[in-house]
């Protein structure tokens, strides 16, 4: 964006444009991207350090801070109030989306201080089947890759580090995709399904408008990995229950032939009978 700034309207004009005299591109990075690391006892180095390399090779300003006691006072208020101890065979996703709700209110605040536009990261194959937590990592005024499927961005980040020298991206390409969210090792895949199949699903469930039977009579003969049904009624089920979550998603752009964008392109009811009926004929 920067350099295509700088091109159409020359450095001087440019730099004008934000406040400040003639800068530099990289310069001008480090003046408006402003990145931050969030972690709790659950983040791992290696994801530490991939955000940070990245971020520093783009030189974007970054910042890194602990959230751990943000989340145990939250934690200690309602433990106080239901007069129990939570623990994780029994409140899983309630003890994960506290993490990535604990670190909303802190980032608007750095939006705010630096009159910025925040970011989110939700992509199309996470907001397909609500991967996401609301008032959380969904937290953002923009999304600018909400419009493309995990698989995608994946394959694109790889091009990107290879084709584009965006040689900062090479310890983000080593990491398999995690929320980390869990004391034990957390894979987004094993949560959901491989992202492959989700977007086969995709396009024909949510594109095409096929009913459960019909999407598994098309891709029964294409994906064999022994949970094709399975995995068909998870994406059905988790679609019809995230609605909700997609009405509140930020805007994003249109890129290709598919987008689950309520308010200009996908609708669907927020309340439904969850494909009970089409699921059971899989059966």
């Amino acid at each position: 964006m920067i350099r295509r700034g700088i091109a159409e309207l020359g450095a001087i004009a440019f730099s004008k444009s934000l406040g400040v005299e003639k800068l530099k591109p990289e310069e001008i990075t480090k003046l408006i991207l402003y990145c931050a690391y969030q972690s709790t006892s659950n983040s791992s180095e290696k994801t530490k350090e991939a955000a940070k390399n990245l971020a520093q090779s783009l030189n974007a300003t970054f910042y890194s801070w602990q959230i751990d006691d943000e989340v145990k006072s939250y934690t200690q208020k309602i433990e106080d109030i239901i007069s129990r101890k939570l623990n994780w065979d029994n409140d899983d996703v309630t003890l994960q989306n506290i993490q990535a709700r604990s670190r909303s209110p802190i980032i608007w605040m750095l939006a705010n201080i630096n009159q910025s536009i925040l970011l989110t990261t939700s992509n199309r194959s996470e907001g397909d089947v609500g991967y996401t937590t609301m008032d959380g990592d969904a937290s953002g005024s923009l999304a600018p890759i909400l419009g493309i499927d995990k698989a995608f961005i994946r394959e694109w980040l790889k091009w990107a580090e290879i084709t584009l020298s965006y040689k900062g991206l090479h310890l983000i390409n080593q990491l398999d995709p995690s929320a980390e969210l869990r004391p034990i090792q957390q894979m987004d895949e094993k949560d959901l399904m491989p992202y492959s199949v989700l977007i086969e699903i995709e396009k024909l469930a949510i594109r095409e408008r096929k009913s459960p039977i019909e999407v598994f009579a098309i891709l029964k003969d294409k994906i064999e990995d022994g949970h094709l049904k399975e995995n068909i009624k998870k994406f059905f089920r988790l679609w019809a229950q995230s609605q909700w979550k997609r009405e509140r998603m930020a805007p994003s752009f249109h890129l290709d032939d598919l987008s689950i964008d309520p308010k200009s392109w996908c609708r669907f009811p927020i309340l439904s009978g969850n494909f009970e009926d089409e699921l059971a004929a899989l059966n």
